[in-house]
């Protein structure tokens, strides 16, 4: 008696969020997919059904195919950036010492920063006018400026190598919580095995890291797959389409363009792709723990 009266005390509890969960997130989910087969827009009053229409116009025009890949590329690109550095940062500075610490704050504060403050520094700093901090230091070098955000071959890049630069402390911090978590003892017996500093590494710190490793990839990889902030700050989606997302061509075609249930067909192809590239890189991580504990 007593623990069923636990049970709904706890189920009272959890209420509130699961009437904001699914209020929030499945009702709007179920209603995006409803109205990327209508021909909802701004300019229609009445609403029908059209099918796949929306989804067959989205794959066919290079312009909306684009920011796919754009989002895809980002995404791959920052997880594997930001987690190297990370870990690298994560090894190096995992002692005990004020240096150590110094460095860690540092690393870690861009993290603390709004991403579109960011975005605006950046935006600064790279920028081709007179006066780009970036460019003027190169040309101090007497190297050549530099169209960071104007040239539809690096802004992409250079959208990317400011988000790495603020998260990457971020994932640092998670990989060293994971590192002090490590015995001491698997180190002193394989230095007694007589294991280098690499093999040390690959052999045991890696394996180790998994935890970290999972949470901070799956992390890295949606937030790179719904990048929006630095991208319309820092280019807008330009030049041309070059640095467009799905969440930004998204935001465009739904709010300037009005065509909702076209942005509605964006938003399931968004959401599909996040659960793809979830469980593949779940799957690929649960068979690498499998491995590490045979």
């Amino acid at each position: 008696m007593k623990e069923n009266k636990r049970d709904k005390i706890y189920l009272f509890m959890i209420l509130p969020a699961f009437i904001g969960f699914t209020g929030l997130f499945i009702v709007p989910t179920v209603m995006s997919f409803f109205y990327s087969m209508t021909n909802w827009s701004v300019y229609s009053q009445e609403i029908h059904f059209v099918g796949l229409h929306n989804y067959r116009k989205l794959f066919s025009d290079d312009k909306t195919i684009a920011p796919i890949l754009h989002s895809i590329k980002y995404a791959i690109l920052i997880t594997v950036i930001q987690n190297v550095f990370a870990i690298v940062l994560a090894v190096l500075l995992n002692k005990k010492s004020k240096a150590a610490n110094f460095v860690k704050s540092i690393t870690f504060l861009p993290a603390v920063l709004s991403i579109m403050v960011v975005g605006y520094l950046f935006q600064y700093i790279m920028t081709s006018a007179d006066g780009g901090l970036l460019n003027s230091i190169l040309m101090f070098f007497g190297a050549k400026p530099v169209n960071w955000l104007g040239n539809s071959k690096i802004a992409l890049y250079s959208v990317l190598i400011t988000q790495v630069w603020q998260w990457t402390g971020w994932s640092m911090v998670i990989y060293i919580a994971n590192l002090k978590s490590i015995d001491s003892a698997l180190y002193e017996a394989a230095n007694i095995d007589g294991a280098g500093p690499v093999q040390l590494f690959f052999r045991v710190t890696l394996p180790l890291l998994h935890p970290a490793t999972s949470f901070n990839v799956l992390m890295s990889l949606i937030g790179g797959m719904k990048m929006f902030d630095a991208v319309f700050v820092m280019t807008k989606g330009g030049p041309g389409y070059a640095t467009e997302t799905i969440m930004t061509t998204m935001i465009r075609e739904g709010f300037n363009s009005g065509r909702n249930a076209y942005a509605c067909a964006f938003a399931v192809v968004f959401f599909i792709l996040v659960f793809l590239f979830s469980r593949a890189v779940t799957w690929f991580l649960d068979k690498w723990e499998e491995a590490v504990q045979g």
